[in-house]
C-alpha cells in the first residue's frame, strides 16, 4: 500500500466539500440538494464511482467550477469520493442539506482553505483516508482575538447583537 497526499487545485479559492457517498444517483441528489437550499449557488460536483463502469459523474450549473471538480477528482480517483466547488454561497448554507442525504455517508471538509487530500492506494484501487485543511494552528487565542471573533460574527450577520 501507497499512501499519498494530494494537493487539491483551487487557485482562485473556492469553497468545497469533499466528502463519500455510495450511489450512482449521488450526483443528482447534491445537485437537488444545493439548488433547494441556495437557488443562486453556482457548483460543479464530480463523483468518483466505485463499481460498475467505474466513471467520475459530474453535475454542475457554472463551467469552471465542473471543470475544476473533474480535474481534481480525476487527481483523487479514490472510490465513493465527491468533490463539490461552490461560489455565490457558503457550505453553512446547505451542508446540512448535504448531510441529510441517503448515500452521503461522510464530510471531510467544507473550507476554502489551501487542501491536500491523503489517499491509500492498493492493487485494488484508492481510498480517501482524510484531509489536511489548511495549516496548524500557531497559539492559543487571547481576549483580544476572541474579541475580534465575536465582533466579526455580529459584523456579518452569524451572530445577533445584544
Amino acid at each position: 500500500m501507497e499512501i499519498s497526499a494530494i494537493k487539491v487545485d483551487n487557485e482562485k479559492g473556492y469553497n468545497l466539500v469533499i466528502g463519500s457517498a455510495h450511489f450512482i444517483m449521488t450526483p443528482e441528489d447534491i445537485a437537488d440538494a444545493l439548488m433547494k437550499s441556495t437557488p443562486s449557488i453556482k457548483y460543479g460536483l464530480s463523483f468518483c464511482e466505485a463499481s460498475g463502469p467505474a466513471l467520475i459523474r459530474s453535475e454542475g450549473n457554472d463551467d469552471e467550477l465542473l471543470e475544476l471538480s473533474r480535474k481534481n477528482a480525476l487527481k483523487i480517483a479514490a472510490g465513493h469520493t465527491f468533490i463539490l466547488f461552490v461560489k455565490d454561497a457558503y457550505p453553512i448554507n446547505f451542508i446540512n442539506s448535504l448531510k441529510n442525504l441517503s448515500e452521503v455517508s461522510c464530510i471531510y471538509c467544507a473550507t476554502a482553505n489551501p487542501l491536500q487530500v491523503i489517499v491509500a492506494t492498493t492493487d485494488q484501487g484508492k481510498a480517501l483516508l482524510g484531509v489536511v485543511d489548511g495549516f496548524s494552528p500557531m497559539g492559543l487565542e487571547d481576549e483580544t482575538q476572541r474579541k475580534k471573533r465575536f465582533e466579526f460574527l455580529r459584523k456579518i450577520g452569524y451572530k445577533l447583537t445584544f
